[in-house]
């Protein structure tokens, strides 16, 4: 007991914690290894990268976006991206303040701030900031960021193996209300039929248009394979004419594979040799069972797989440097 009546004690200072010591190496690798972003004309840490809760690309879904793949020091199909990138902000009415040449140079610019060789971009443009009702003229600006970093859509395995998908009941919407084509923020449509395929125990699910054709999987563009045939919906049936779409239809001709568009139902993917989706996040991945039924004998075709070597060698070996 000490002079004033309370309990005290007595620490040894040798069992006392000690505070760890940050090597200074490390910190510096945390400092390197900091994302960097584009954003609206400048490269920002990623802590740094923040918009308005008033843009409305937050409030409403209001604005539009791009997934770009890059591999080996080259950004794959980079002008198709960003040529679609336009193409949907006219649909929208949304005036964009870059040039093309402008926007592939702030995409090469991101890339080349974060020191990646291979990765993923995903470039959005919002409304801009605005009051909060929806008109989107009181959105003077619109705003952009650009991020280069990884993905992962499916495990490696899946990729030898192939994909088990379900069908969703959850519709793809019709033309009339929004055009596929166009890649805007409101991707609910979408996350929510992923949300069914998940909850089915499914990594991917397909997804039907109004009239019960197939669109297209919550991801990615569907191709089966019948009698050496390569056959995928047209995209009048609800489905994005996706980029690596038009790359399997150049392959084709390449290698002197028939391929053609044909609305399909369900029973044509139960029925088929073969089957694949594509898309820029998936690449190309086979698909061997839908709704619990095998795809011809449940393994990846032999014409899939030529078809996923050949997008692989094309990837790797052509692009914009950066």
């Amino acid at each position: 007991f000490g002079q004033d009546g309370r309990i005290k004690f007595l620490v040894d200072k040798d069992c006392m914690p000690v505070p760890e010591r940050q090597d200074a190496r490390s910190i510096n690798k945390s400092k390197i290894m900091s994302r960097k972003i584009w954003l609206d004309g400048k490269i920002v840490d990623e802590a740094d990268a923040k918009i308005s809760v008033f843009d409305h690309g937050l409030l409403y879904g209001d604005g539009i976006f791009e997934g770009i793949r890059f591999y080996n020091g080259r950004v794959f199909r980079l002008t198709e991206h960003i040529e679609r990138l336009y193409l949907s902000a006219k649909a929208l009415l949304l005036k964009m303040p870059w040039t093309l040449e402008e926007v592939c140079e702030a995409t090469l610019q991101t890339i080349r701030a974060n020191g990646l060789k291979d990765g993923y971009i995903r470039l959005v443009v919002t409304r801009g900031i605005g009051d909060l009702g929806l008109n989107p003229y009181l959105c003077p600006t619109p705003s952009m960021f650009i991020i280069a970093s990884g993905i992962t859509l499916y495990p490696a395995e899946l990729y030898e193996n192939g994909l088990e998908v379900v069908t969703c009941s959850t519709r793809r919407p019709t033309p009339a209300s929004l055009s596929p084509q166009v890649k805007s923020l409101n991707y609910l449509n979408n996350v929510m039929a992923k949300v069914e395929a998940l909850k089915a125990g499914a990594k991917e699910g397909l997804m039907l248009n109004e009239q019960g054709y197939v669109a297209e999987c919550t991801g990615d563009n569907v191709f089966i394979v019948k009698k050496d045939e390569v056959i995928t919906p047209p995209v009048s049936d609800g489905s994005l004419d996706g980029i690596t779409r038009q790359v399997i239809f150049e392959l084709c001709s390449e290698l002197g594979i028939t391929i053609r568009e044909m609305s399909m139902a369900r029973y044509d993917i139960y029925t088929a040799d073969e089957s694949f989706l594509t898309g820029t996040a998936a690449e190309t991945i086979p698909m061997v069972k839908l709704d619990e039924r095998e795809i011809g004998d449940g393994k990846p075709g032999p014409i899939s797989l030529k078809l996923i070597e050949a997008y692989r060698q094309k990837v790797r070996s052509e692009g914009t440097l950066f």
